[in-house]
């Protein structure tokens, strides 16, 4: 960062993930170039520069390589094709096989297999001969998810049974699939790790999520919110993860752990995640500025958290009333509570199931936090946890 004008940092991505990427980028004295194709995208409204094409247009990727040091990436699908484009002429982390990985739920299965970290019983579906084998191999009741191209519950549909499996497959027009065996779940968690170039790595503390309808909703990081030995399992599984991939960047890894105590990995996210958005203010160093370390090759230290965290998820829901009609939330009674850090995302129209934003509470202790997380919940109509 020496010289006259700051280094540029690029972001293919123009969402809320790469607009508090942005900022954080921002705040360390870099200049930023988002590629996004939406006018409005929140990345590219706070960025110094916007260049608005699409992912794969040949002259975008031209104009982004042109004008930054290194390029990262806000969502995991993000064409692989053109992060390879932009890899031979700059540094870009995550890099492209890691994001093609997951971007396809058989491959990504088959990475957590060769780090040695157990997922749920699953099949592929790719035929109909397939489908019929699959309805045989125990997999009853389960989830049927597409492939590729699927998040925040997008792409599921839970089967009970063979002639449900069939009809699923027939409703997804028969792209490949996985079937997931439905296991008993006790909870749900999620570890972000950071890794830099030279192989360094650094983590938070697990996060404990719940979500609904397939989106997640709370989550809760305080000490002792989960079993010590559980959560070393998940890190350690987590950094295996990073580490099979040779991976540079943010990466998130979502586990499920079961009614026995037993925990299995759900899939991996290459990047910041929402599950991560408490560190903005609860730890000494978020998500996003340990993006912007790996992406500039800066040195990592590890993350500390200094307050327990509940971060709500602001879905576009808390906009309408009970009739369905929009309202402005009632953010002056919710910032009147100690300890809120509300964060909006520039989005300019408010849908159902739309993340519009999310709320951080944080404390000295947990029975604090709760107690106004609850109290910020009920104000703006979240149901509580």
């Amino acid at each position: 960062m020496s010289g006259a004008e700051p280094l540029t940092l690029g972001v293919m991505g123009g969402g809320q993930l790469g607009r508090m990427f942005v900022h954080a980028a921002q705040s360390m004295g870099y200049f930023t170039a988002v590629l996004d194709p939406d006018a409005n995208s929140p990345a590219g409204l706070v960025s110094h520069r916007h260049i608005q094409t699409a992912y794969t247009d040949p002259e975008g990727l031209k104009q982004l390589a042109a004008c930054s040091a290194a390029i990262t990436t806000e969502f995991e699908n993000v064409p692989a094709p053109a992060l390879r484009e932009l890899a031979k002429q700059r540094p870009v982390a995550p890099g492209a096989e890691a994001v093609a990985i997951a971007q396809d739920r058989l491959a990504e299965k088959a990475h957590f297999g060769q780090c040695g970290v157990a997922c749920a019983p699953y099949a592929a579906i790719e035929s109909a001969d397939q489908l019929e084998a699959a309805s045989l191999q125990n997999l009853l009741p389960g989830i049927l998810k597409t492939a590729r191209m699927g998040y925040d519950g997008k792409g599921q549909v839970r089967v009970k049974d063979v002639q449900a499996l069939r009809q699923a497959w027939q409703d997804l027009k028969q792209v490949p699939c996985v079937l997931e065996k439905m296991l008993p779940l006790a909870l749900e968690c999620s570890v972000i790790v950071a890794r830099g170039r030279d192989g360094q790595m650094v983590n938070f503390p697990v996060q404990r999520n719940l979500h609904r309808d397939g989106i997640l909703a709370v989550t809760e990081v305080y000490e002792g919110h989960l079993p010590d030995a559980l959560q070393t399992q998940a890190i350690a599984a987590a950094r295996a993860i990073a580490n099979g991939l040779n991976y540079v960047g943010v990466l998130c890894v979502e586990f499920f752990v079961l009614q026995d105590g037993s925990m299995v990995v759900n899939e991996m996210a290459p990047r910041p995640h929402n599950s991560g958005h408490y560190t903005l203010d609860a730890c000494d160093q978020s998500q996003f500025d340990l993006q912007v370390r790996t992406l500039a090759g800066l040195p990592l230290t590890q993350p500390r958290q200094h307050s327990a965290a509940i971060m709500l998820n602001l879905l576009g829901d808390v906009w309408f009333d009970g009739q369905s009609k929009m309202r402005t939330p009632d953010w002056a009674a919710v910032l009147a509570l100690p300890g809120t850090h509300l964060h909006l995302y520039g989005k300019t129209q408010a849908r159902k199931a739309r993340k519009m934003g999310h709320l951080n509470v944080t404390g000295a202790s947990i029975s604090e936090v709760r107690q106004v997380a609850l109290k910020a919940a009920a104000i703006l109509g979240i149901e509580a946890f």
